[in-house]
């Protein structure tokens, strides 16, 4: 099943971009936006970070400036509640609010918005004692957030999840953790959706290694279900993964899930490359910053 790809670089931490937002310059968002939309992405994130001076008018601003040149629905991501809802009020598709933790001083004030404005969000497993140990402490979490949610009228089929990637070097045991969370998914909440910032598993890896990192990633979280991911949208390979246009890396990626191991001998090292990152994010073998190389 293909996923959706919300495309992330529309972000407060570029240096471009962020320079963009701070000056209120709309060309640099526009043509960003646009090029966004040329590399497939379905959704566009709009990341102001904290925007706590900002925020309020700034969001609008964007989500207006944005809109002028492209027709995709729009995630607004910012830490500034008020600033969320002045997007939402601008916004002429249905948007998502991303995110909202599973924490009651943040969801008591954010879960109302999306009820009033119609719009879907990302349900974010970051609880009170911050980030979740295990998938059952997520699974936890999750029917926390969605519980709340449907009693003020939001169905499940307006939520996303996002149970939190994170890195690979540093909680190796969390990448399958997380794999096994989204199993769990549609029995806990059945039509929410999932959804998951995939970049995260390579932060802190070298450069070289971001990308085969990513990308494998992707694949086995496609393989469990997963519905969209927050993407690079200057990473066509990830973007052709989202697509079902790579079947080569699922058919390694996939066997070696389910047990298979397969004859290196018979694949190219492009294909061997893959399945080693395969074996490192399933906890088969030690990360480290060579494992390409062993």
């Amino acid at each position: 099943m293909a996923m959706l790809c919300f495309g992330e670089s529309l972000n407060v931490m570029g240096t471009k971009i962020g320079k963009a937002f701070k000056e209120m310059d709309p060309k640099p968002i526009q043509e960003e936006a646009v090029f966004q939309k040329e590399k497939g992405m379905d959704y566009i994130d709009i990341n102001l970070g904290p925007a706590k001076k900002t925020g309020v008018q700034l969001m609008p601003w964007v989500v207006e400036t944005v809109q002028e040149v492209v027709d995709l629905p729009l995630l607004l991501d910012t830490s500034n509640i008020d600033a969320i809802e002045a997007g939402l009020k601008v916004c002429k598709q249905t948007p998502i609010i991303n995110s909202i933790m599973c924490r009651p001083e943040r969801y008591e004030k954010m879960l109302p918005l999306a009820a009033e404005y119609n719009a879907d969000f990302v349900a974010l497993m970051w609880g009170p004692e911050g980030l979740p140990r295990d998938e059952n402490e997520r699974a936890a979490l999750a029917v926390e957030l969605i519980t709340v949610a449907n009693e003020m009228g939001i169905p499940n089929e307006k939520i996303w999840v996002d149970g939190i990637v994170t890195p690979v070097n540093v909680q190796q045991e969390h990448s399958m953790s997380l794999i096994k969370f989204y199993e769990m998914l549609s029995d806990i909440a059945p039509g929410a959706k999932s959804t998951c910032g995939l970049s995260n598993i390579s932060n802190g890896a070298p450069d070289h290694l971001r990308d085969i990192l990513n990308q494998v990633y992707s694949v086995m979280l496609k393989k469990v279900g997963m519905a969209s991911i927050i993407s690079d949208p200057r990473d066509d390979t990830l973007t052709a993964i989202a697509k079902d246009q790579r079947k080569d890396l699922e058919e390694v990626v996939y066997a070696m899930m389910d047990g298979n191991e397969p004859d290196r001998s018979s694949l190219s090292k492009d294909m061997v490359d893959v399945a080693k990152t395969t074996k490192v994010l399933m906890g088969r073998s030690l990360y480290s910053d060579s494992w390409l190389e062993l």
